[in-house]
């Protein structure tokens, strides 16, 4: 297998002089006709300007990017670096959009055309993170997180030309993530994963859903089948969109410890019945062990969102630390030698 860190934040600039680029990360990834098109999520955080408060970007559908001063007293909790708290509200510390990437080569990104997607919608207003790129009869299917005052939403919106993007609404309500959709009808009916993430649902296990028209779905229950036995799994969550083998439906996904430290792993779902899982890792796929793995804005993170598939290998996209993105080439042999029939 091998690694290599193809995109840092400082690669990027940023979209307003009121603020600068912290993490360009977290990708989803499509091949289509030699051109490799890659949405790239790009975090940006406020210029710290005003002395005695904390500046956060925020969206308003009535004004648009806009910056909000929250008091440095001890009414807010500040001890986490990505979140402000106090009693019920929370906000981010920074405000995430897309920008769109060419590659003819799948390691050299091109964003100059500047085509970005930022918040639009009353849902998307602290931001809009982590896409998944589902293609199906020439359109384009993309997933994210839409985050806003209110938690986490799954929203979809749809494109043609990565160029134009129509927002489709929300999918999956409050507090919900890491949503990829199958690229397959299977038995008539389109099958999702998403990571619903409430305080209910402590495990934070993926769940299964259906649909008969990707924005109605009707949720199937936990995939317990995907956790690993190898390690405890704090929690798990959908990374790539699954890929159909001959051996059935290929997912590579996440899962992170008690400690927050992340890894990837694979599992194979039955290609009649998603809902099944046949075999899954029996060791971690990519973990941590590079520098730029290890360190960063947050520590010992490998995040996948999207993959390209050649005939004998897969390119596994990854965020790295919530800073940058690597790539890893992961032959097939080595992905389906490290899995053991569930």
């Amino acid at each position: 297998m091998l690694k290599r860190k193809i995109i840092d934040c400082c690669d990027l600039k940023p979209s307003d002089e009121r603020f600068e680029v912290i993490g360009a990360f977290n990708p989803a990834v499509v091949s289509v006709g030699g051109t490799t098109y890659m949405i790239l999520r790009v975090a940006e955080k406020a210029k710290q300007t005003k002395k005695g408060s904390f500046l956060v970007p925020y969206f308003k559908p009535d004004k648009g990017l806009d910056i909000l001063s929250i008091p440095l007293n001890e009414d807010y909790d500040f001890s986490d670096v990505r979140v402000i708290r106090r009693k019920n509200e929370f906000y981010l510390t920074s405000m995430s959009h897309f920008r769109i990437g060419r590659s003819s080569d799948g390691i050299n990104f091109d964003f100059s055309e500047n085509i970005c997607i930022f918040p639009q919608t009353d849902y998307e207003e602290y931001g809009i993170e982590d896409a998944r790129i589902t293609a199906a009869e020439g359109v384009f299917y993309v997933t994210y997180t839409a985050v806003n005052r209110k938690g986490t939403f799954v929203a979809l919106m749809t494109t043609k030309d990565f160029r134009h993007f129509e927002r489709k609404g929300v999918l999956f309500s409050r507090d919900d993530k890491d949503c990829v959709i199958f690229p397959d009808k299977i038995n008539g009916k389109y099958y999702a994963m998403h990571r619903p993430s409430t305080e209910e649902n402590q495990t934070l296990d993926i769940f299964t859903a259906e649909s008969d028209d990707l924005i109605n779905w009707t949720s199937l229950g936990a995939l317990t089948g995907a956790r690993l036995d190898f390690t405890s799994s704090a929690r798990l969550g959908a990374g790539a969109v699954p890929i159909k083998t001959e051996k059935g439906y290929l997912e590579i996904y996440h899962s992170a410890d008690e400690n927050n430290r992340y890894f990837l792993a694979a599992m194979l779902l039955d290609p009649s019945d998603p809902t099944k899982v046949l075999a899954k890792s029996k060791s971690p796929l990519i973990e941590p062990t590079k520098d730029y793995e290890k360190t960063g804005f947050v520590n010992e993170v490998v995040f996948t969102c999207g993959l390209t598939k050649t005939d004998d290998a897969l390119n596994i996209y990854y965020g790295v630390c919530d800073l940058g993105v690597a790539v890893a080439y992961v032959p097939m042999s080595k992905v389906w030698d490290n899995m053991e029939v569930k």
